[in-house]
């Protein structure tokens, strides 16, 4: 019955239907959802989320801008490849759960309805760095001048099909400088692979799980912190805090930045950069004791 009906259709739209039930392929690519789309099949998508973690362990950090030598080009391709980790096994359930946590939630709808970005178009540097202090704008405009990034380098969600999930991806990529600038984590790998931990906790994003893995790349003694300080607070932070990504940052940057810790349920992890700093002092003054001591005996 079915095979009448198809043949008693007029050829155009026999072709038609022949053509959209054709199984999905390189040669047949149904068209984008919207503008930076790219579509995959799931021998495609499986094929980038492998080559892509495996690449993206070379480099957790986040990407910035190139001044065109090959290393900076180099950390460019790896910054893509990090980006299309995170697309590729976001799919088909994990998005949809972060996106239901946003409609689950009053400000997470209005976020989903406005669709804000994060740029330094739309977030004025020098607006920021007039705000009171320790506020959360002051706060954010502060650790990018520290760490020397833009929020700027973030790359366009391509791999997500559906159009809405695409943007809460963007938004959770757009928002990552403003959880590094609440916890006070800097952008080296022993803070990346900290705050990671902590996003994967609070968002259960598997490109967030999968790039603690960089802990293996770390130093003995950065790898005893990650274990015994930074991964038991990501753990307790990221699941009793909160769903940071239903903070809506442009309405927050007057607020006091404690005051929304507060209301998040996020601590501040002992400040990183003090404890190296520390460490190499220590160490430091131990050589020179040593050396001191070898003298004495020396003489």
């Amino acid at each position: 019955m079915a095979s009448k009906c198809f043949f008693a259709l007029p050829p155009l739209l026999r072709v038609t239907a022949l053509r959209s039930a054709r199984a999905f392929s390189v040669l047949n690519r149904p068209p984008p959802k919207y503008e930076a789309n790219v579509p995959l099949n799931l021998c495609e998508r499986s094929t980038l989320a492998a080559g892509s973690a495996v690449m993206s362990l070379l480099n957790p950090r986040r990407g910035g801008m190139s001044d065109g030598s090959l290393v900076e080009l180099l950390l460019i391709l790896l910054t893509d490849l990090i980006a299309a980790l995170g697309e590729t096994t976001a799919t088909p359930y994990f998005i949809y759960r972060l996106r239901d946590a946003m409609l689950s939630s009053p400000t997470g709808r209005r976020i989903l309805r406005d669709r804000p970005r994060i740029t330094s178009l739309t977030m004025s540097v020098t607006m920021l760095r007039a705000l009171p202090e320790n506020s959360v704008g002051l706060t954010y405009v502060d650790w990018l001048d520290r760490e020397g990034v833009s929020p700027d380098t973030r790359d366009s969600v391509k791999y997500i099909d559906n159009e809405e999930c695409a943007y809460v991806m963007q938004r959770y990529r757009e928002s990552h400088d403003f959880y590094h600038a609440l916890t006070g984590l800097p952008v080296f790998v022993e803070g990346e692979v900290a705050l990671k931990a902590f996003e994967f906790a609070n968002t259960l994003l598997p490109m967030a799980g999968l790039s603690t893995f960089a802990v293996t790349r770390m130093k003995p003694a950065e790898r005893s912190r990650f274990w015994h300080t930074y991964l038991p607070w990501a753990l307790s932070n990221g699941l009793n805090s909160k769903d940071i990504i239903n903070v809506y940052w442009e309405e927050e940057l007057e607020r006091d930045v404690d005051d929304l810790r507060t209301e998040l349920g996020i601590e501040r992890p002992p400040d990183l950069r003090e404890t190296r700093k520390t460490v190499r002092k220590e160490r430091r003054a131990a050589k020179d004791k040593r050396e001191k001591i070898g003298g004495l005996m020396a003489n």
